[in-house]
């Protein structure tokens, strides 16, 4: 069963506890990929956090996840889309993908990677991503504009 929730713009506040969500979503995939680092995994999206693309997702007035839609030229990545374990498996994450990618679509495809083996691989892929190509660690894959 889908959760209610809302989509609202992220605060410079907010990098802190989402490097943290991100360590925690992360870790298990990064681990098995031999390439958890607990201060790499944080440093990495506080270095690069823009929270002008940013969307923080609540349930039940509480922060539980974020996704990111950072425009290009060309392009559309769909970035930094964590959901606190609580809240997985229960259809948000296609929920907030969707509304996201309805809110952003134009004329440029969405594109992102995920790491290689993770589950949200198939939640992509039921949302219309194909592969465009991949390596060792990352699975780069887009959605064609419909």
């Amino acid at each position: 069963m889908t959760a209610d929730f809302s989509l609202r713009p992220s605060l410079d506040t907010d990098g802190p506890w989402i490097a943290e969500l991100r360590a925690v979503v992360m870790r298990p995939d990064l681990e098995r990929l031999g390439r958890f680092d607990p201060v790499r995994v944080r440093e990495r999206f506080l270095n690069g956090f823009q929270p002008e693309h940013t969307f923080v997702v609540e349930v039940a007035g509480q922060n539980a996840g974020v996704i990111a839609v950072r425009p290009e030229p060309d392009t559309q990545w769909i970035e930094h889309f964590y959901l606190a374990p609580e809240h997985q498996g229960k259809g948000l994450g296609g929920a907030v993908l969707r509304q996201a990618m309805d809110a952003s679509q134009d004329h440029r495809p969405f594109r992102l990677n995920v790491l290689q083996g993770s589950a949200a691989r198939r939640l992509y892929e039921r949302h219309g991503f194909e592969v465009e190509s991949e390596d060792a660690v990352d699975v780069f894959m887009a959605a064609p504009v419909p």
